[in-house]
């Protein structure tokens, strides 16, 4: 019995992806020694992050970097950053944030659960344009003028979620927002793969950007990126870390935090509740090493293989076609598709609640099922679960219990 069934908790075959929800992914073996290694040393939580940030830096092509306890924590963060600069007795106040800059400037499509953790600072979140290429109405988005028109004295921030379909674009996002002089602080939880990502919304010329440890990078799932500008990382860390010492007793790196630059210690900061303990770091660090050493064309084949196989154990299911979606792009995630006709024994939701209800559970991405259609992800799919969801997904088409 593994650990999971000896406390009576069932694991589950997830083939919807590294979701928080069904605990993330796999992490690779060398990922979780290098943490259990780290259990047993203890070392100084500022020192720690002060090399994570070297490493992450070196990454991502930022001036500085820190791990945080996932990507929405990284938000939290790096709004409270740009809300406080180094100034600790704002840090203090938070999130009361009277007689300081409060607001965060965004798209409103691109609005969701996420932009919780930037309000959570005590921001207030200041939407423009209307999407009506998403309502249906039109072909339009916001525009940069728009931003443009929204930022003013009481702006700390934009907030830009990236994406695909992210509108207006972020080079002139940023154009605008610098020109105002105000920071640009992107989500990009959910950009990887490719790799090239790490690096490109600083190099696109965000001043922050936070990105998910537990998704395809492949670390504990309560881990997460945050880079940028080195002030506003000092500043980020400076409302994260344990702050409980005496002044004249603490120096910490200068690489990380440059006590000069500060007028006194802050008290435990509004990031505090988002701790992340040596083994987070070391798992996060291990894990950014093999990501960026397999290579998106070798993850990608990786994950392609387990696709095709379900792809091809589901295509003798009558009133269905199965097929491969992102099947050639090294920087995508293939994913296996079965599309139901109507003709079909079973709706795609019918078929979801089978899999779930099945032993062992099986959790498919219901992301197309207002097109009749399943979606398997073969992110977190460990070795032999490719054939045990066709055998399943076979058995539940063809209508037996």
């Amino acid at each position: 019995m593994n650990i999971f069934e000896q406390i009576g908790v069932a694991p589950v075959i997830n083939a919807a992806g590294p979701v928080t929800r069904l605990s993330g992914g796999i992490m690779a073996g060398a990922v979780a020694q290098a943490m259990a290694e780290a259990t047993q040393h203890c070392v100084d939580m500022t020192e720690l992050q002060a090399c994570a940030s070297e490493i992450i830096a070196a990454a991502t092509g930022a001036e500085a970097g820190y791990v945080t306890s996932g990507a929405a924590a990284g938000l939290l963060l790096g709004a409270a950053a740009c809300m406080t600069g180094l100034n600790p007795g704002r840090m203090a106040r938070l999130p009361v944030t009277a007689g300081m800059k409060n607001e965060a400037v965004m798209v409103r499509s691109q609005r969701n659960f996420y932009d919780h953790a930037v309000r959570t600072t005590g921001a207030t979140i200041v939407e423009v344009g209307l999407p009506d290429r998403y309502a249906g109405a039109g072909i339009r988005d916001a525009e940069e003028w728009e931003i443009a028109d929204a930022i003013g004295d009481s702006t700390a921030c934009v907030l830009y979620v990236a994406g695909p379909q992210a509108r207006p674009s972020l080079p002139d996002v940023v154009r605008v927002a610098h020109a105002a002089g105000v920071p640009v602080l992107v989500d990009a939880a959910a950009q990887l793969p490719p790799a090239a990502n790490l690096r490109r919304f600083i190099a696109e010329g965000a001043d922050l950007v936070a990105f998910s440890g537990g998704k395809v990078i492949g670390a504990p799932q309560a881990t997460g990126i945050l880079c940028g500008r080195r002030e506003l990382i000092m500043a980020a860390a400076l409302q994260q870390l344990d702050l409980d010492v005496l002044s004249g007793y603490w120096s910490p790196p200068s690489s990380l935090i440059d006590v000069s630059l500060l007028q006194g210690i802050p008290p435990h900061g509004i990031g505090r509740p988002c701790k992340v303990g040596k083994e987070g770091i070391v798992g996060l660090l291990k894990a950014l090493e093999i990501f960026l050493g397999e290579g998106d064309a070798a993850r990608h084949a990786r994950w392609l293989a387990a696709a095709r196989l379900i792809r091809d154990g589901l295509k003798s299911i009558p009133h269905a076609h199965a097929e491969i979606y992102s099947e050639d792009g090294a920087g995508s995630v293939p994913m296996a598709a079965l599309l139901l006709e109507a003709s079909a024994k079973v709706t795609a939701g019918e078929l979801i609640l089978g899999l779930q209800k099945a032993r062992p559970r099986i959790y498919a991405n219901p992301g197309a099922i207002d097109q009749n259609m399943v979606l398997f992800n073969p992110t977190c799919l460990k070795p032999g679960e490719a054939e045990t969801i066709v055998e399943t997904v076979r058995r539940i088409a063809a209508g037996v219990r």
